[in-house]
């Protein structure tokens, strides 16, 4: 199905969740606009509203539900209007969202986001509902056409899905077992990505660390972080997120030795206790996630480590709350995604017994954040003085226009708020920078910058602002992806 440019009809995708979803969405956005449809001017209502939703949050269904009551309204107004909804909440509700929400014109799921052109011409011509949604991957999803908004970093999907069986998460089940790519396609699509300009990527997948298992090598993923050493022109390689339970100390080596692996790391912990990972089913213990963080540090000195911390799993008790606050405090966390636990109906932990109050909860969960709060700010207040290249960023700091700064990205991923200096930057430019403050979530250069290094990144960032038809770059494989300009608050999610 093709959309005449005549009739080309608007379009708006809403995400919610994890940086898979936030891929899944340019890959939603380059669909559409690849059979004609064109993005919503800011301010006006879309001829079409995707949905790409989350199932981990407990108020995913509420922020979901109530949203599509606010839309009623605006499609009565709105003659043919559709509204469409996916992602992990669409697999897991499947027809119960019609039923709530009748006036939704399309549902699809995790397994056939390619198919949502097709359901949103189908649901016009029969006028009724289209809901579809697969058990199993139809297609893997790098090779639909994607629409990246970044010039300067991109997402690079390895794989999909999960072999993990955590009695606290729904994703399993929602987005099947674990799909890799080959390296070649991986690799091809990291070149097709700098040959453009990208100077970013970060590899992507529910759990990173068991990349190979679909085709026999468990030291591919250490084999792939050295192979993009070897790609010429890209300066930054980020991945997220592993699992404790399958990090090994090849890929703490190729992370050390590969220059443009940068040394920041996501390793979710969840909780500090072993008899809750135990109960969690996460297949470590306490002491084996120490070792990491010790082995990656002796490494990798300068590593920033961040980490996702459940409070409140079912059982928790004040002494297993204190061995999570023991881990926190000799990790060291640069900063830290922490979760109130919920129950997610359809996973193990939802019928457990013991679940904790929520007023306890909510007091571990504070004295939680202060403790983490209290780590990164002395973690950061090290970083005072040091010189760093900074890859400026588009819409890092939200009060720059008031505090006439710029913002990007250290190569430790930590975000520095900097003074422009006689020449203003281009998103996409490298600046050196001297650190003079430092807060709990983000640093401060207020001297002069060292030095301004114009990239092929800036180059392209600046040709696409020159060219407003063109607001996005719409690719078929192997260019796709890129990361959020900001980390979504759950590492790749908080499950894993």
């Amino acid at each position: 199905m093709t959309v005449t440019q005549e009739s080309a009809r608007t379009y708006e995708v809403r995400t919610y969740g994890c940086q898979m979803n936030v891929h899944d969405s340019e890959r939603l956005s380059g669909l559409l606009e690849d059979a004609g449809y064109v993005p919503a001017p800011e301010g006006e209502a879309a001829d079409v509203v995707v949905f790409n939703t989350c199932a981990v949050r407990e108020n995913a269904d509420n922020r979901l539900y109530g949203n599509l009551g606010h839309l009623r309204p605006v499609k009565a107004a709105k003659p043919g209007m559709q509204i469409a909804v996916g992602g992990c909440l669409a697999q897991k509700d499947q027809g119960e969202i019609v039923r709530k929400a009748p006036w939704v014109d399309v549902v699809f799921g995790t397994h056939n986001i390619g198919s949502l052109p097709v359901l949103l011409e189908r649901a016009r011509i029969q006028g009724e509902a289209q809901v579809e949604l697969k058990e199993s991957l139809e297609v893997f999803p790098s090779t639909l056409p994607t629409k990246r908004e970044s010039p300067y970093a991109a997402w690079v999907s390895v794989s999909v899905g999960c072999n993990n069986t955590c009695t606290f998460c729904i994703v399993p089940s929602l987005r099947g077992k674990e799909k890799d790519r080959r390296p070649g396609d991986v690799l091809a699509e990291v070149q097709a990505l700098v040959d453009l300009g990208v100077l970013e990527v970060t590899l992507l997948g529910q759990n990173v660390n068991t990349y190979g298992v679909e085709f026999g090598d468990r030291l591919a993923f250490g084999k792939l972080l050295r192979a993009c050493g070897s790609v010429e022109g890209l300066e930054r390689v980020r991945f997220t997120s592993p699992h404790p339970a399958a990090f090994t100390d090849d890929v703490i080596a190729a992370m050390a030795e590969t220059p443009n692996v940068m040394h920041q790391l996501h390793m979710p912990l969840q909780s500090g206790s072993s008899r809750l990972l135990k109960e969690m089913r996460r297949s470590y213990r306490k002491e084996r996630y120490l070792g990491i963080i010790e082995r990656v540090r002796a490494a990798m000195p300068d590593a920033a480590i961040s980490t996702d911390i459940i409070v409140g799993f079912p059982g928790e008790t004040e002494e297993d709350f204190q061995e999570t606050l023991d881990v926190v405090r000799q990790s060291r966390f640069a900063n830290a995604f922490t979760f109130q636990y919920s129950i997610r109906p359809g996973t193990p932990a939802a019928t457990m017994p013991g679940q904790v109050p929520k007023e306890v909860v909510q007091e571990r969960y504070e004295r939680l954040v202060a403790l983490q709060e209290e780590i990164s700010w002395e973690e950061n207040k090290k970083q005072v003085g040091r010189t760093l290249e900074v890859l400026v960023a588009e819409g890092e700091g939200r009060k720059d226009e008031v505090t006439h700064r710029m913002s990007g990205r250290a190569p430790d991923n930590r975000l520095v708020h900097f003074t422009v200096g006689e020449d203003t930057p281009r998103p996409g430019d490298m600046v050196t920078v001297e650190v003079t403050y430092a807060a709990p979530h983000h640093l401060v250069a207020d001297g002069q910058p060292l030095a301004l290094r114009r990239t092929r990144a800036g180059d392209a960032w600046q040709a696409r602002r020159e060219a407003p038809a063109a607001p996005g770059v719409l690719l078929g494989m192997p260019t796709r992806g890129r990361p959020a300009p900001t980390p979504a608050p759950a590492g790749a999610c908080s499950a894993h």
